[in-house]
C-alpha cells in the first residue's frame, strides 16, 4: 500500500501492519488514505472474513496521530489554517468511523504505547472487534497533556465506560496497563507478546467463517492459557474514588474534591492535572457531558469542529512545543492558570465552524 502501510492476506485473514516503527507507527495522512482504502476493499470482498490490524517492532501498536507533522504545517499557517491539517482530521475520523461500522470481524493487536489515534484505529468497531493487549501495553488518551483533547472517537468510547473511569483518563490524560484496559472495557483479552506471532498463525490457519463470535471464540481459546499471567492493574482499586471525585460537573469542582482526599491517588492525580491544560480540561471534560448523549457519528462531527478551533487557538501547538519540539516540558498554557477559565472560553470550541450542510463530516452516518 504505502512504505508506512503493509497488508497481506492469509486464508481468509487480511491483516494490516502499521509499519513506521521509528516514530511508534504515528499516523501519517498517507498512513490514513492507505488504511481507509484496503479497508474499503476488504470490505467488499467476500473472500476475507476478518481483519487483523498490528504494529511493527516491539514498542508500539500507533502512539497517535504524527504530532510533529501538526506543528509543522500548524505555525506555517496562520492559525493553523493548513490544507493538511484539515485533511488529515476530516479523513483520520472518516477512517475511524468507517471501523466502527465495520462489517467484517476487526482485530487489533494492542502491543506496547496505544495512544491517540492508535486508540481511534483500535477502540473502532464496536459490534465485530477483538481488543487484545500484553504485558507491555501502555494505553492512554493523553491529548491535555499536549493542549489537544481526546478525539478520534475518545467522546464516544470514554463517555459511554462505567462510573466515570472513562472521564478521569480523558480529563488527566492518564497511562493503564494491559489488566485496566480490560477492567474498564477497553480490551477483551490477554496474550503475551512472545505468543502474538502464534496467535496471528493460529487465525491465518483456522477457517472461522465470518462470525464475529467464532472470531473472539478462537481468539480466547487461544490466550485461555496465559490469563493467570495478566499483570496487575490500579484502576478497580481506585474506582470508588474515581467515581467520585469525577462525578463533580466542573474541573475545579473535581481538583476541590481531590483536595479533601489525603490518599496517594488524589495526591497524585492532583499533581498531574496541576501539569495539564487548564482550559482543555475544562473543554474535555464538557466533551464527554455532551457526547454522553450523542452516537458516533455526532461525536466525530463535534470533534472535527473541536479539532478546527483548537488549531486556531494555538493551545495544541504550544503544548507539542513544549513536550516534543524544544522539551523543555514548561508549556505556556492560555491561560495558565485555572481560575481564569470562564465559560465562554469552554463554548467557543462548540461553536458550529461550517454550516450543517458544509460540514466535512456531514455524510457520515
Amino acid at each position: 500500500m504505502t512504505a508506512h502501510i503493509q497488508t497481506s492476506i492469509r486464508n481468509h485473514l487480511g491483516i494490516i501492519t502499521l509499519a513506521r516503527p521509528d516514530v511508534l507507527n504515528s499516523l501519517s495522512l498517507d498512513m490514513v488514505r492507505a488504511l481507509t482504502q484496503a479497508l474499503a476493499q476488504w470490505r467488499d470482498d467476500d473472500a476475507i472474513h476478518a481483519v487483523l490490524i498490528r504494529g511493527a517492532g516491539d514498542k508500539a501498536f500507533c502512539a497517535g496521530g504524527d504530532i510533529r507533522f501538526f506543528y509543522d504545517v500548524g505555525t506555517a499557517t496562520p492559525k493553523g489554517g493548513s490544507a493538511l491539517l484539515e485533511d488529515f482530521f476530516t479523513e483520520e475520523y472518516a477512517l475511524n468511523h468507517l471501523i466502527h461500522f465495520y462489517p467484517k470481524p476487526y482485530i487489533a493487536l494492542m502491543h506496547g504505547v496505544v495512544m491517540g489515534g492508535g486508540m481511534g484505529v483500535a477502540q473502532a468497531g464496536a459490534a465485530a472487534r477483538v481488543r487484545i493487549v500484553t504485558e507491555r501495553t501502555r494505553m492512554a488518551m493523553p491529548e491535555v497533556n499536549i493542549g489537544l483533547f481526546p478525539d478520534v472517537g475518545g467522546g464516544h468510547f470514554l463517555s459511554h465506560m462505567e462510573g466515570r473511569i472513562g472521564t478521569y483518563l480523558g480529563v488527566t490524560g492518564e497511562i493503564i496497563n494491559a489488566a485496566d484496559a480490560i477492567y474498564c472495557g477497553l480490551a477483551d483479552v490477554f496474550v503475551p507478546s512472545a505468543q502474538l506471532e502464534a496467535l496471528t498463525d493460529h487465525l491465518a490457519a483456522t477457517d472461522v467463517g465470518k462470525g464475529c463470535a467464532a472470531i473472539l471464540a478462537a481468539v480466547v481459546a487461544f490466550a485461555s492459557r496465559w490469563q493467570n499471567d495478566l499483570p496487575a492493574g490500579r484502576l478497580a482499586g481506585q474506582r470508588n474514588a474515581i467515581d467520585r471525585h469525577f462525578a463533580h460537573d466542573g474541573v475545579a469542582a473535581i481538583m476541590a474534591s481531590l483536595s479533601t482526599d489525603d490518599s496517594p491517588f488524589a495526591r497524585d492525580t492532583l499533581a498531574v492535572m496541576a501539569k495539564r491544560s487548564p482550559l482543555m480540561m475544562c473543554v474535555t471534560l464538557e466533551q464527554l457531558r455532551r457526547s454522553a448523549g450523542m452516537d458516533v457519528a455526532d461525536c466525530l462531527r463535534l470533534e472535527r469542529t473541536m479539532v478546527r478551533h483548537c488549531f486556531e487557538h494555538g493551545e495544541v501547538l504550544e503544548g507539542v512545543r513544549a513536550l516534543v519540539i524544544d522539551r523543555d516540558n514548561t508549556p505556556r498554557w492560555n491561560p495558565a492558570e485555572l481560575q481564569a477559565v470562564t465559560p465562554g472560553m469552554i463554548e467557543r470550541f462548540f461553536e458550529p465552524a461550517w454550516p450543517a450542510h458544509a460540514h466535512p463530516l456531514r455524510e457520515l452516518r
